[in-house]
């Protein structure tokens, strides 16, 4: 089989240089050509006999940078035979050498010499112009319509996806490998020279002028990318097969390959747990059927990872003991960490120092000080003075750790109200001409390493993932491999030594899209639920990013979703509704007091299970899964069966307004309102919201056709909504939908019968001028029926 693959891939090559003049490159279901100018002259699908080439475009197939330009090539020589394309670039006088094969599934193209040598700096793959605009997943690098995918795949860590952003090489986009233009699409990449030593401005305007040490050998030669064309809907299939062809990673589990494994996208529990309490926090997860029991903050620090002897007083003992009760359930063990964040308590930093600590820069001790100086002597205050970012202030000259205050003017400038030993480091005399060296630090009060040290840490988290059995994390943080200077490089770098360094891969996630890292990563999964209520925080972001991960082969995510003591059915079910629709995923946060106090833990941890069940069953239709996204609805799921279920859905009225009235003594001031129930008998249910900039409402009074009528004993706030679900306990949530107050009513919530209904509303106002009243009545309608589908 082999042989027989090489000899394709040659007679290939040999027939393009016989019959066209170009370079043309031919896959079983592709076609690429170059021309004698180094122009990509076709994008062609053989199947169907359709150009996808926008010709009117810039169509470079490489561009290099030099002396601050970029340039394309004038000329292209092609040797067909040895499959080698020569790129000469006049006006520079620098010439390219790119190794071009064609293979089954795709077309291979890698800068394999430039000369002369160092005179290019940064090299550029395209930007290549499509007509097709329909889906462009931004960071994979395909673009399709309802017939057709190209894609382009960089196919090492140098070559990153998209344009050149900046010296570093740090985009804070979502991803450019592909872009949507009005014409169609592009598709690009590019490699830095790193191995000469740079000043750049890091981590954006963060950290000015700073030396970036060389990386031995980390030229653009090897900058390497596959393109490819097939079938849309063989898309994704084919990016499997090219990583598999060109060594890429290709994660497996449980014998699928993560990216078509719908276990992928499964909800996990977010909590700390011990070695005493992991059984009861897994009999939660196991209730929920959620993949994973994800701790939080297992860490003692970050940089070595040792574990906290609170959670795990047996340490790596203990917490493999954790994993293998998960693991006889079918559950996950994950842990949390930030990436490559170094805290000051960690070894990397106490009581010595290390010496590959980042550092922003550095300047000289222009006198010698003792153990005891308050204040040194620099030549230069460029980089102590940084008001920007400068959060620990913190120095290292030899083995010593030196926080300081404010930097005054004049020469010498002086660092001042030192802190001699600082983190536990020891005081030490230094001498004249010292190097005093400006550590990289984060609003988070961390240090980071330099790109040697983030190897090292990548190795080490990998180890203990291996001798545990942890097999889920996240690269939170990720843009904290920054620091090195090396931008996008060095987070691509960290999450390929970690992943290897394993002997088996894991389930993780990032706070980046980054394009090599694509074929690493399980999931993305952001929304976070610090910002305001259950429904409230970030839920527009949370939707927004649905399509993104769809249109880039990544399963849906809803994002992290905190459990609180007060935290009601209605709420989980309202996010479980939004993940039916999207068919997303999601993490819960919580802790065992609050799965131990929240009075519906039982109907929350079942509602998960069912819905995720049905979710993952493709028990939705397509109408109801558009309906399902709409999050002004409200939805409950039953099970009935082996893969069968009820939906109820709510319906809300038309909002229904009271204000204060001003009448004549004695002349009511109640407003009326008619309700109409098209549902059956059921309690009364209602969300109430006080709109305005100020004031209050107390004593609401609701009376239902002149004769049932519920009193609500509360004040409310402008901006606060009182909900109703039904029963006794109503609940008081601010402005931001977090819950202030929950009131049990002295009086049973009383039955709304089908059909219409006269309403009176009264409360009394205060506040110039006053707020108002805005109620929607909810009830539950006929139940749906949803099955378990064969399309799964």
């Amino acid at each position: 089989m082999f042989l027989h693959y090489v000899t394709g891939v040659l007679c290939c090559a040999l027939v393009s240089s016989v019959l066209f003049a170009d370079a043309v490159l031919e896959t079983k279901d592709f076609r690429a050509a170059v021309d004698e100018r180094g122009r990509v002259n076709s994008f062609f699908d053989r199947a169907n006999s359709v150009e996808y080439l926008a010709r009117d475009q810039q169509r470079a197939l490489l561009r290099v940078r030099v002396d601050g330009r970029f340039v394309s090539p004038s000329k292209m020589t092609w040797d067909g035979g040895k499959g080698s394309m020569r790129l000469v670039f006049e006006g520079v006088g620098v010439e390219a050498q790119v190794r071009a094969v064609a293979k089954p599934t795709h077309v291979v193209f890698e800068l394999v010499g430039l000369t002369p040598n160092g005179k290019a700096d940064v090299l550029e793959w395209g930007p290549l112009p499509t007509t097709i605009k329909d889906t462009v997943g931004e960071f994979v690098g395909v673009v399709r319509n309802k017939d057709y995918a190209i894609g382009l795949q960089g196919l090492n860590p140098k070559t990153l996806g998209g344009f050149f952003p900046n010296e570093e090489g740090r985009d804070t986009t979502r991803g450019q490998t592909a872009k949507a233009t009005e014409w169609g699409s592009t598709l690009q990449a590019y490699s830095i020279d790193r191995s000469r030593p740079r000043k750049i401005s890091a981590w954006g305007e963060n950290f000015p002028n700073m030396p970036v040490p060389p990386i031995k050998g980390e030229t653009l030669i090897g900058s390497k990318i596959t393109l490819f064309g097939c079938a849309a809907k063989e898309a994704l299939k084919r990016i499997g097969e090219i990583e598999q062809a060109e060594g890429l990673p290709h994660p497996v589990f449980d014998g699928v390959w993560v990216k078509m494994s719908r276990q992928a996208g499964r909800p996990y529990l977010i909590a700390s747990f011990t070695e005493r309490t992991v059984d009861e926090m897994l009999r939660y997860a196991k209730r929920a059927n959620l993949a994973t029991l994800y701790h939080p903050g297992p860490f003692k620090s970050w940089g070595h990872f040792e574990l906290k002897r609170g959670f795990f007083p047996h340490g790596v003992e203990g917490m493999k003991q954790c994993v293998a009760k998960a693991r006889k359930l079918g559950i996950r063990i994950g842990v949390h960490t930030l990436t490559n964040f170094i805290n000051t308590n960690d070894p990397y930093v106490t009581p010595v120092p290390d010496q590959r600590l980042a550092k922003t820069g550095s300047s000289r001790l222009v006198t010698d000080i003792d153990d005891k100086a308050t204040e040194i002597p620099v030549a230069s205050p460029e980089y102590f003075d940084n008001s920007k970012a400068n959060w620990l202030r913190t120095v290292m000259i030899g083995e010593e750790l030196i926080r300081y205050g404010p930097v005054s003017k004049g020469s010498p400038a002086r660092l001042k109200e030192c802190q001699r030993g600082a983190f536990g480091t020891k005081a030490a005399p230094h001498k004249k001409g010292d190097a005093v060296a400006k550590l990289l630090d984060h609003p988070y009060k961390v240090f980071f390493p330099n790109y040697e040290m983030q190897h090292e840490i990548a190795i080490r988290l990998a180890k203990l993932f291996d001798e545990t059995g942890i097999s889920h994390f996240d690269f939170d943080g990720h843009e904290g491999c920054w620091a090195t200077g090396q931008g996008d490089f060095a987070s691509e770098m960290f999450a390929k030594v970690f992943y290897d360094h394993l002997k088996r891969p894991v389930h993780n996630g990032s706070s980046n899209s980054n394009h090599f890292y694509w074929h690493i990563n399980t999931v993305l999964n952001w929304g976070e639920p610090w910002y305001a209520g259950f429904r409230a925080s970030q839920a527009d972001y949370r939707f927004n990013n649905q399509p993104l991960l769809k249109r880039n082969y990544l399963p849906g995510m809803l994002g992290w979703f905190a459990m609180r003591r007060e935290t009601t059915l209605a709420d989980i079910e309202w996010m479980l509704a939004r993940c039916a629709g999207y068919d997303a995923g999601f993490a819960l946060a919580s802790d065992i007091r609050t799965l131990q106090n929240n009075p519906q833990t039982g109907q929350i941890l079942d509602a998960i299970r069912e819905w995720d069940h049905a979710r993952q069953a493709a028990a939705f239709s397509e109408g109801q899964r558009k309906r399902l996204r709409d999050p002004e609805r409200e939805f409950h799921l039953e099970k009935t069966g082996d893969g069968k279920w009820k939906l109820y859905p709510y319906t809300l009225s038309k909002p229904f307004v009271c204000e204060q009235r001003v009448r004549q003594p004695g002349e009511p001031t109640a407003t009326q309102w008619d309700l109409v129930n098209p549902d059956e008998t059921q309690p009364l249910s209602f969300n109430l919201i006080v709109e305005g900039k100020q004031g209050s409402i107390r004593d609401m009074t609701l009376e239902i056709d002149s004769h049932i009528r519920l009193d609500v004993p509360a004040e409310l706030e402008a901006g606060q909504t009182l909900v109703c679900d039904g029963t006794q306990t109503v609940r008081i949530y601010d402005a931001k939908g977090r819950q202030t107050k929950a009131i049990t009513l002295k009086q049973k919530v009383p039955q709304l019968s089908r059909g219409p209904h006269r309403v009176e509303a009264s409360a009394e106002f205060t506040g110039e001028p006053p707020p108002r009243v805005v109620v929607r009545f909810k009830t539950r309608g006929k139940a749906e029926l949803v099955s378990k589908s064969s399309r799964r």
